[in-house]
């Protein structure tokens, strides 16, 4: 004879079999463990520990430790993960960036606030902070000579097509103007050391700037970072009007391909190996003397395979002196560079990286971009 421990685990295994259920309602993680029973999804651990922010909305329970009751299952099965998303999620904009998994926890936390607690995605009026083209505001922005974190008013104006921040609250002018169409923004709270870090970018002279900045309140941020991802799209779109949504959206922010150490030697391959902070951003890898340095030391252009660009898993053999072991050498129609890794992980990892770009043909802009790179001083 089953026991009702034994049916209420059949009934349970029934319900995350049946559409929707198999992946966490909010992050898309495979074999979600846990659920809301006051909201009928099912979530995984992490998300369900956000969900615990709300408390007065959504209560969690575990489907494996936790006792369920018939009425508690019936409702689970009544809504599902589909029926929710079909809910909470049916006016979310094209541009709002909807996290999974792999991000970080304020875009996480911040997703399932505006869903369930704010509601934002039934009514297109709760979506104005980040929707109306025009944002200004107070964001803790890091100096680039003394690290410090100072608060500066930005401006955020689709008409303008620009961002731009003030070093003094009453300043007439911006201390930098930064145009949409060069416009990048990531977060990186580990990188920055706090939760609600974000990581702005953007060309000048074109040369890659970064701007750190975070706020105290993770709705704040977050819908600066919407706001930014809002404007790039309808920037995307009247420069491409023949493109679909599908295509420019990949294009309206990005996260890095790869970041982390590396050494690196000079152009004549003789100088001394020197441990750099290194980022993939697309066909741009940049190195830094500090992760958080306004400027890069350095930019090279990784372009295409057919284009004269490889990869290899090694150092010359005639290259001397003390380096980390796991060599890397990038071959562009010019010269070598010469990189070094600590580990084969980081090794295979930036190789990787490196392949994704240069196994992709060259778009007719990116011809432009290697050229300057080409005639760069």
């Amino acid at each position: 004879m089953t026991s009702d421990h034994e049916m209420i685990r059949q009934r349970v295994k029934a319900l995350l079999d049946k559409p929707g259920n198999g992946n966490c309602a909010d992050c898309g993680a495979a074999g979600p463990e846990w659920a809301s029973y006051t909201l009928g999804v099912f979530v995984c651990h992490s998300c369900s520990g956000l969900h615990r922010n709300i408390a007065q909305i959504s209560k969690v329970k575990s489907l494996i430790l936790d006792p369920w009751t018939s009425s508690e299952l019936e409702f689970m099965d009544s809504v599902g993960n589909n029926a929710a998303k079909a809910i909470y999620e049916q006016l979310v904009p094209a541009f709002y960036y909807c996290p999974t998994f792999k991000d970080c926890t304020v875009l996480r936390d911040q997703w399932i606030r505006a869903k369930y607690e704010r509601k934002e995605f039934l009514c297109v009026e709760k979506q104005e902070p980040y929707s109306a083209g025009y944002r200004e505001g107070f964001l803790w922005k890091r100096g680039r000579d003394n690290g410090q974190y100072l608060s500066r008013k930005f401006i955020l104006s689709e008409r303008e097509g620009v961002l731009k921040y003030f070093n003094k609250h009453d300043a007439k002018e911006p201390k930098a103007i930064m145009k949409i169409n060069t416009l990048n923004a990531t977060f990186q709270p580990s990188k920055m050391g706090t939760a609600h870090g974000l990581q702005i970018t953007y060309l000048k002279d074109n040369s890659t700037r970064n701007v750190f900045v975070y706020h105290e309140d993770g709705k704040e941020i977050v819908d600066w970072f919407n706001g930014i991802r809002a404007a790039r799209l309808r920037y995307l779109q009247v420069a491409f009007p023949l493109a679909l949504n599908s295509e420019l959206l990949p294009k309206v922010t990005r996260n890095y391909l790869k970041e982390g150490y590396m050494e690196k030697t000079g152009p004549k391959h003789t100088e001394g190996f020197k441990k750099r902070w290194f980022t993939m951003d697309d066909r741009r890898l940049m190195y830094f003397k500090d992760p958080l340095d306004a400027y890069a030391r350095g930019e090279v252009f990784i372009g295409s395979q057919e284009n004269g660009y490889i990869v290899l898993p090694n150092l010359p053999s005639t290259i001397q002196g003390y380096h980390w072991p796991f060599g890397i050498t990038i071959v562009t129609p010019d010269r070598k560079f010469l990189f070094a890794c600590e580990t084969e992980v980081e090794q295979k990892e930036w190789i990787t990286a490196f392949l994704t770009v240069i196994n992709r043909p060259m778009l007719p802009q990116e011809y432009a971009v290697e050229a300057y790179f080409k005639h760069k001083p």
